[in-house]
């Protein structure tokens, strides 16, 4: 579990997605995107704090069904899921508070509480 520092250009499938089970973020975007190399930082302080939270960083863009499936529009997108529903999206993130809040509404404690 844990922050994943590159987007995978290996997507999983949609019912794979819907079929994982606890608290998912799946974060779309690109490694040449300025907003998502901004929100990096922003993203990796509040997963500081929830480690126990699976993060799949995935590589999106034309053809790439998985972030269409997901009505992916701009970068950086995250998808906050519960067992494969999704419960919160935060695009394009403007604080660490933001990010660590949609972990909070996963049903995620932080680590040490």
């Amino acid at each position: 579990m844990g922050l994943n520092a590159e987007y995978s250009t290996e997507a999983p499938d949609r019912r794979e997605i819907d079929a994982l089970r606890d608290a998912t973020v799946l974060e779309f975007g690109t490694g040449w995107c300025g907003f998502c190399r901004g929100a990096q930082p922003l993203i990796a302080e509040a997963f500081a704090a929830f480690p126990q939270v699976r993060h799949l960083k995935i590589e999106d863009g034309p053809g790439r069904p998985l972030g269409r499936s997901f009505r992916v529009k701009l970068w950086p997108t995250l998808v906050f899921l519960r067992d494969g529903v999704e419960v919160a999206r935060i695009v394009r993130p403007g604080s660490a508070a933001e990010i660590a809040e949609a972990l909070q509404v996963l049903g995620a404690a932080p680590a040490g509480d």
